[in-house]
């Protein structure tokens, strides 16, 4: 296991290293090789956009926790991830793994375990050979070999006993499934101190990726190992993350538990974004002009499940307007209305009550709220509705 800084990383594209001259290779990876594009001054080549730039990117991933890394397509989330693998070099900064800057180790020697959105499998070796390709670049001894038994035996058992059933196949053969599984195999067999998840869920269907996470989390819990987690499922990330980054074109936005993020977003980007009930809009936002001592330049955010029908005067935000929609979610105990109040269309998620039906004024009042800065989109200050104390500021 290994702690890993990342200290004022900054890595850019820009349209004309694009337009430099452009060759094809294979990075070799740990026994593995991963098919990049580069300049010849060593650029990596984004097909994506003329322009991207990483800027003082700063974090550390703890010791033997899973950090996922969740943003739109797009954001830089994979860019990162092989720049602490060390396939595409950093234009400066500092990667350290236990306190030892990486600048200079080559990737094979930074005891990683990658599984790449293609799962990058040996394509002429059959499954058994790819989970164990990293003894295949070791000398053969009768020790190492040993250690090759107990470590596929054991690889096998944390999969599954209908692993084995893969082991004689060519991977043209597997399903994407199959793939995957063995491509995280072939990690656990090399021991890593660090454990690299591109996308692994991508390429399969919902039903394998609700069998194939519950699979990979308790393997994750097992060994405890340093992990960073790439997605752009927000499900995927609540279901893996001990903690939770947030990205924004280049740039970190956020960085804390899923309840921390969730509860107080640090600007209206990770409010706006961060929506694990996706039956309504993450967060309500209003100008603070529409509330009489709310202050003018502001926007108030109040998240769906944070309003309700009946309050008092001390609850001193809170808007009428007639109900347009109504939806009654029985399974989820849950009753969502959208309420139009003059432009804007509101969002409530409240207790089921089938009683509530359209074309009614109500009134919402707000039990908790948050203050953004219009112009910058960071959060000022949060609010319970009651006594409109301060939660944080």
């Amino acid at each position: 296991m290994a702690k890993i800084t990342l200290e004022n990383i900054c890595k850019s594209y820009t349209a004309s290293s694009s337009k430099a001259t452009i060759f094809d290779f294979m990075v070799p990876f740990g026994g593995m090789f991963q098919a990049s594009r580069m300049t010849r001054e060593g650029n990596a080549v984004n097909p994506k956009r003329d322009d991207f730039v990483l800027k003082d990117v700063n974090l550390t991933i703890p010791d033997g926790k899973v950090m996922v890394i969740l943003g739109p397509s797009g954001c830089g989330k994979s860019t990162l991830l092989r720049l602490i693998a060390g396939l595409i070099p950093v234009d400066s900064g500092h990667i350290c793994y236990d306190g030892k800057d990486m600048g200079t180790i080559k990737t094979s020697e930074r005891k990683i375990g990658m599984v790449f959105q293609n799962y990058a499998l040996y394509p002429h070796f059959t499954a058994k050979t790819n989970v164990l390709s990293y003894f295949l670049f070791k000398k053969k001894t009768p020790e190492l070999d040993q250690i090759a038994r107990e470590k596929f035996q054991k690889t096998s058992e944390l999969l599954g006993v209908d692993i084995k059933y893969l082991m004689n196949k060519q991977p043209a053969t597997l399903s994407g499934g199959e793939k995957q599984r063995v491509a995280i195999g072939r990690c656990i067999t090399r021991d890593p101190a660090l454990f690299l998840l591109d996308e692994p869920f991508s390429n399969l269907d919902a039903k394998l990726r609700e069998k194939y996470r519950y699979q990979l989390k308790k393997l994750l819990r097992h060994f405890q190992i340093t992990t960073v987690y790439v997605t752009h499922d927000q499900q995927e990330a609540l279901c893996f993350a001990d903690e939770l980054v947030i990205m924004n074109i280049g740039s970190i936005e956020q960085v804390g538990t899923p309840e921390e993020i969730y509860k107080f977003p640090s600007t209206l980007f990770v409010a706006e974004f961060l929506n694990p009930v996706p039956e309504t809009p993450a967060i309500n936002t209003l100008e603070s002009e529409m509330f009489p001592g709310a202050g003018e330049g502001k926007l108030i955010g109040v998240r769906p499940e944070d309003m309700a029908l009946a309050g008092d005067s001390s609850q001193v935000l809170m808007i009428s307007g007639v109900i347009t929609e109504v939806r009654h979610l029985p399974i989820q105990r849950a009753t969502i209305l959208c309420v139009s109040a003059g432009e804007h269309d509101i969002y409530a998620h409240l207790p089921l009550d089938e009683g509530i039906v359209e074309n009614k004024t109500v009134t919402l009042y707000f039990t908790k709220y948050h203050v953004f800065d219009k112009e910058s989109g960071k959060r000022i200050r949060s609010f319970s509705g009651i006594h409109n104390s301060i939660l944080k500021q």
